[in-house]
């Protein structure tokens, strides 16, 4: 699976939340790029500082599949 280009606006950040589901996704191994489109769409996206998983979980969000990127992993 190839990474997806990341957005323009956050080509910095790896981890993008969705405000609506508290749900973080790994732009960089996502498996649906189009959540992420429809993310930007909707104008509903957080990201994290530091840009970590475990930032993201911090303020309550959860991963998109196991390790965010919608791949299961068993947690």
């Amino acid at each position: 699976m190839g990474a997806m280009e990341r957005p323009s606006k956050y080509a910095d950040h790896r981890w993008v939340g969705d405000k609506r589901t508290q749900v973080v996704y790994d732009v960089d191994n996502i498996d649906e790029p189009s959540i992420i489109d429809e993310l930007m769409d909707a104008e509903s996206f957080i990201c994290f500082g530091p840009d970590v998983l475990s930032e993201a979980r911090n303020r309550g969000y959860k991963p998109y599949k196991g390790n965010g990127s919608g791949v299961e992993t068993g947690e």
